[in-house]
C-alpha cells in the first residue's frame, strides 16, 4: 500500500485493475497457505523442484529435517514412520506443484477396498436392468409384438437406471460435503405430510396406507429438502417391502428432549439377520429381492441423520413390521 501510495504521488500510471487483481490473487495464495500449514492431516506443498512451498504442522513434526523452503528427501519421507505418501500434481499460474498426503497404508487400502466394492455393485446393479432392457428390446423384433407394451416396460427399466444413477451421485454428494445437509433448524410434520399426500397414489397401487402423526412444534437440524429425502426414502421402502395391507406411521416426536422422525409400519417385517444390514448400500432382505428398487435409499437415509448429528436404528421382525427410527438429540 506504501508503494501505491509513493507512485500516486509521483505521478506515475496506476493499473487499478491490475493492482486489485493482485491484491485478489496475494489474498487466495495466504487462504491456501493457511488451509495446509493449519490442516490436521500430514500435508506437503512441493515446486517443480521438489521444494516445500508449504506444510501442515503435523507434517512439519513428524518428518525430521523438513524446512519450508529445503527439497523434500527420501530420508525425510522414511523419518515419517510407515506413511505412504500420495502425489497429485496440478498447475497453478504456469507452473507445475505437487500436493502431497502421507497416509497410513490402512487407510489407503480400506480406501481401495471400499472403492472397489463399490463399483462393483454400482455394474451389478445396473447389469439387471439393462439384461431386461436388452431382452425387451430383442422380443420388439419378433413377429406381434406389442410395440406399445414393450415401450412402456423399456421406460419403466429406463426410469430405474436413472433412479440408480441419481442415488449414486446424491450419495456421492453427501460423502463429500458438497451437498449440505444442515442448515438452522426446521418444523418436521409439514414436510412429512406433504411427502405422504404426494405419495398417495404411488402407495394405494401397492395396498399400503400412509399416515402421518407427531407435534407441529418438533424441529430436527435440517434442512428442508434433508427431510423430505428421510421421509421420501421411508415412504418408498414401506411400498416396496411392507405388502400389501400394510399401514406406515410417519411421525415426529419428541423423546427425553431429542426430536425423534420415524417411520414404522405393520407389514412383512425382516429377520434379524436382515435388520442389522438394512441401511448397507445395495442390500436388500431375500425376499425383497425381486422388488425393484435401488437398495441405497436407507443408506442414504443413515449418511443425513448421521452428517446432522443424529443416529438411525432398525426394529422389527419377520411377520410384525418395521421400524426406522432417526434420532436428533436435543
Amino acid at each position: 500500500m506504501k508503494a501505491l501510495w509513493n507512485r500516486l504521488r509521483g505521478g506515475e500510471p496506476v493499473d487499478v485493475a491490475a493492482t486489485a487483481e493482485t491484491g485478489s490473487l496475494r489474498r487466495e495464495a495466504e487462504r491456501g497457505r493457511r488451509l495446509v500449514e493449519e490442516s490436521r492431516e500430514f500435508v506437503l506443498v512441493l515446486d517443480e523442484d521438489e521444494r516445500v512451498v508449504a506444510a501442515s504442522g503435523r507434517a512439519r513434526e513428524a518428518l525430521e529435517g523438513l524446512v519450508v523452503g529445503s527439497r523434500l528427501t527420501d530420508e525425510m519421507l522414511a523419518s515419517g514412520s510407515s506413511r505412504v505418501p500420495f502425489r497429485v500434481p496440478y498447475d497453478v499460474g504456469g507452473r507445475t506443484e505437487t500436493l502431497v498426503y502421507l497416509g497410513d497404508p490402512g487407510d489407503l487400502a480400506a480406501y481401495e477396498e471400499l472403492r472397489a466394492g463399490f463399483t462393483a455393485a454400482v455394474s451389478h446393479e445396473l447389469r439387471t436392468p439393462l439384461a431386461r432392457l436388452l431382452a425387451l428390446l430383442e422380443n420388439a423384433l419378433l413377429p406381434g409384438a406389442d410395440m406399445e407394451d414393450v415401450v412402456e416396460q423399456a421406460r419403466a427399466e429406463i426410469g430405474e437406471i436413472g433412479e440408480l444413477i441419481d442415488d449414486v451421485l446424491f450419495l456421492s454428494e453427501l460423502e463429500s460435503g458438497r451437498e449440505l445437509v444442515g442448515l438452522g433448524s426446521t418444523p418436521a410434520l409439514p414436510i412429512l405430510a406433504d411427502v405422504a399426500e404426494r405419495a398417495t397414489e404411488k402407495a394405494a397401487r401397492a395396498g399400503v396406507r400412509v399416515e402421518v402423526l407427531g407435534d407441529d412444534d418438533v424441529e430436527v437440524p435440517l434442512r428442508p429438502r434433508m427431510i423430505r429425502v428421510i421421509a421420501t426414502n421411508l415412504v418408498d421402502n414401506a411400498i416396496r417391502y411392507a405388502g400389501t395391507g400394510a399401514t406406515l406411521t410417519l411421525s415426529a416426536t419428541r423423546e427425553d428432549g431429542a426430536a425423534v422422525l420415524a417411520g414404522t409400519d405393520d407389514g412383512a417385517g425382516v429377520s434379524e439377520t436382515d435388520l442389522a444390514r438394512l441401511f448397507e448400500r445395495f442390500y436388500r432382505a431375500d425376499q425383497a429381492r425381486a422388488t425393484r428398487g435401488t437398495g441405497l435409499g436407507l443408506a442414504i437415509v443413515k449418511h443425513v441423520v448421521n452428517a446432522a448429528g443424529g443416529t438411525v436404528e432398525a426394529t422389527g421382525a419377520r411377520g410384525r413390521g418395521l421400524t426406522i427410527r432417526c434420532v436428533f438429540p436435543g
